[in-house]
């Protein structure tokens, strides 16, 4: 069997309601004949819109399929143990020129109990914002689910929401539970548990082109629903040139964000994970031995478990995120 090397994967693009054009003027990705982009999936393990290999040997394998035949030497035993065949992280790019939805995900119990796989812990990278554009997450006071429902009925969720000014590198976490909403003039990229399962509390009032409006699932989203007020939701992290900047490190993934200008060597030996890289500014070389793979924003690379050492060389200042599952 040849030897696993950093996988890239072809990009999946899909429409939304509320998509934009910055996944073509921003990161430079050409969505063909849509009329706009929601979002691109650059790695998913999601059954139906599963990731297709574009680089090396493996080219025009699918994921889930490497995952069947390379277990732990992709993913990492443990992992494997855990996740079997289904790769256990989604990462998209998401452009939106309009609100999305409130919504909540489920966690894992709930997902299971009806029947929707995976619960959705995901979290948001700020890549670029336009100036004033905010974002929902959580609310704004204590409540609970009477005075939750109270403000459903009256029409006045907006009021309790915790809108947040967003900008350029801001992180929020969004574990399973936690209400929000993506504004518009914001283009992010989210790191995900494989899952799809989302339920829509508010759309806006919004009719798409056959005058329909989008299905609501305010029922399953109150069991959902985690109701903790927080003093802040927007993750803080400081920012280390040249070296690891952690972000998130929670059950679900850990997220660093690398910020180099010059080359960077790591050492995954004791980690047991897959490690993926996601382009956010400039242009990396990924390295190992004698070959080479690019990164630039808008793609994802995933690294295999049994590689022990990458090395990453920046033709400029560049940023990326780091992703694994301790």
């Amino acid at each position: 069997m040849h030897k696993l090397y950093p996988l890239k994967f072809k990009p999946i693009f899909r429409d939304k309601i509320w998509g934009g054009q910055k996944i073509k003027t921003y990161l430079g990705m050409d969505f063909g004949s849509l009329p706009n982009c929601g979002e691109v999936w650059v790695l998913s393990g999601y059954d139906g819109f599963v990731s297709v290999v574009e680089n090396g040997f493996l080219k025009e394998n699918e994921l889930n399929e490497l995952v069947e035949v390379y277990m732990g030497d992709l993913v990492g035993d443990r992992i494997y143990r855990q996740f079997g065949n289904e790769f256990p992280l989604l990462i998209k790019y998401i452009d939106a020129d309009d609100w999305l939805s409130i919504q909540v995900h489920p966690d894992d119990e709930l997902a299971a109990a009806h029947g929707s796989g995976n619960g959705k812990t995901e979290m948001w990278y700020v890549i670029d914002a336009d100036k004033d554009a905010e974002l929902i997450s959580g609310f704004n006071k204590e409540l609970d689910k009477e005075k939750y429902q109270q403000s459903i009925e009256n029409g006045t969720l907006r009021e309790i929401m915790n809108f947040e000014k967003v900008q350029k590198g801001d992180v929020f976490y969004m574990p399973a539970g936690r209400v929000h909403a993506l504004g518009p003039g914001i283009l992010l990229t989210e790191i995900q548990q494989t899952s799809d399962a989302t339920y829509r509390i508010y759309d806006w009032d919004r009719i798409d082109s056959n005058g329909m409006a989008r299905e609501l699932h305010n029922e399953q989203a109150i069991d959902a629903i985690d109701f903790k007020y927080h003093e802040n939701y927007k993750t803080e992290y400081e920012e280390i040139t040249n070296g690891t900047s952690k972000i998130i490190d929670v059950s679900k993934f850990t997220t660093n964000l690398l910020s180099i200008d010059k080359a960077l060597t790591k050492n995954y030996e004791e980690l047991d994970s897959f490690v993926i890289y996601i382009g956010l500014e400039g242009k990396v070389m990924l390295e190992w031995g004698e070959e080479e793979l690019s990164l630039s924003p808008g793609e994802a690379v995933v690294k295999p478990a049994a590689m022990p050492v990458m090395n990453f060389k920046p033709h400029m200042a560049s940023k990326l995120l780091e992703v694994y599952i301790k």
